[in-house]
């Protein structure tokens, strides 16, 4: 075994699931009658449009699928970057297809790392795949704390002068997981430049942008200038797709060229009947709003929890402080009432007070377990 991967310690939420499913044996707790708030898979039905186009897809014979992606669906990623964000991206050189977003961050470090770009800067707490992803590629992580008192942003001035030369990719993710933490337009037209001017890439997870409930996210896609940029989007999120594994990445076509080369070799190409599903996913904004009202009625059952909620703007998820700070004994005190939540701690240094809820199941679920963490809040003695 590869002596890096033996030395890095388990994903993180596979870590956490195999520990819940220690702890429900413990505590005796039956794992499919639990109000599961962990991990964010989608519990509403996929949009019939997007079943019908992908039923219609899966034909009598079969072919390996471009690795580029097909032009139906560049093009209808194109109109859709063009609709929300006002981008004007050039379907053939600045698109690239991807199974989901994840493969697509874990793989950029692969492709960028270059003699004297030894470093990646990632923010803690936060999506461990950036991370893991570029110590697999052999270089050195810098980790950027976001706090609550900051916004839950990159406080830029306390990298050090000479990382930002040795740089090689900066990782954003807003909305933020799992803070739920939006970003200003000036922070992406802020790293864009220094990315420009110390040669590293500035590459934004934006798998949220979709999933507001006051005013859309901003992204890196509304900057007129994408030197050094790209975007990492999907439709898991957006469209529920999770099970599906499609999304994109797009940006300076300097960097689309190799990451397509990459995949060539990889063998990362999606499969052609979910990507002609994709193309009805991306040309549809019902079945996005309606999934917002969805969501967000769920969301506004948990928030009456009656613990601090802090950043939570958009995204999928609440950041909810456990009370006394405790929050592993409180999140095993909430399993064992049937209720399970992820401890912070699972997302990286800085979370160790904080829990992340997930609004996954039906609004009546979620409006029990609002009332049992509030319950157990009240009565709660560190």
């Amino acid at each position: 075994m590869s002596t890096t991967l033996a030395d890095l310690p388990p994903h993180a939420l596979a870590a956490y699931q195999a520990d819940r499913a220690a702890a429900e044996r413990e505590l005796g707790v039956d794992p499919a009658a639990a109000i599961d708030l962990g991990l964010g898979d989608s519990s509403e039905p996929v949009a019939p449009l997007i079943r019908d186009a992908l039923r219609a897809a899966v034909t009598e014979t079969t072919r390996y699928p471009p690795t580029a992606g097909l032009s139906e669906l560049r093009a209808a990623i194109a109109g859709w970057a063009g609709r929300r964000f006002g981008a004007r991206l050039d379907a053939e050189t600045e698109i690239q297809p991807t199974q989901g977003s994840k493969e697509a961050i874990f793989s950029l470090a692969q492709v960028v790392r270059a003699p004297g770009k030894d470093l990646v800067a990632v923010t803690t707490p936060g999506y461990a795949v950036p991370e893991r992803g570029a110590r697999i590629a052999g270089l050195e992580v810098l980790e950027l704390a976001l706090e609550e008192d900051h916004g839950f942003l990159p406080d830029l001035d306390a990298i050090p002068p000479e990382a930002w030369e040795r740089l090689a990719v900066l990782w954003l993710n807003y909305p933020n997981n799992p803070t739920g933490a939006v970003a200003p337009r000036a922070l992406y037209a802020e790293l864009a430049g220094r990315a420009r001017r110390h040669g590293f890439v500035l590459a934004s997870d934006e798998a949220y942008t979709e999933l507001w409930w006051a005013e859309p996210p901003a992204s890196v896609l509304e900057l007129p200038d994408l030197t050094n940029v790209l975007a990492f989007h999907s439709l898991s999120k957006r469209s529920g797709l999770t099970g599906y594994r499609t999304g994109f990445l797009a940006g300076d076509p300097a960097l689309i060229a190799p990451i397509r080369k990459y995949r060539a070799m990889a063998g990362h190409a999606p499969t052609e009947f979910v990507q002609r599903a994709a193309v009805a996913a991306w040309r549809d904004e019902a079945h996005v709003e309606g999934r917002r009202r969805v969501i967000g009625e769920k969301r506004a059952a948990l928030r009456r929890c009656g613990l601090h909620v802090a950043g939570s703007a958009a995204g999928l998820f609440l950041w909810a402080q456990a009370p006394g700070g405790d929050a592993e004994p409180f999140a095993r005190a909430l399993l064992a009432r049937g209720v399970a939540v992820v401890p912070g701690r699972y997302f990286g240094a800085g979370a160790e007070e904080w829990l992340r809820l997930a609004p996954v199941p039906g609004l009546a679920a979620c409006e029990r377990a609002a009332s049992i963490i509030d319950e157990e809040r009240s009565t709660w003695r560190s």
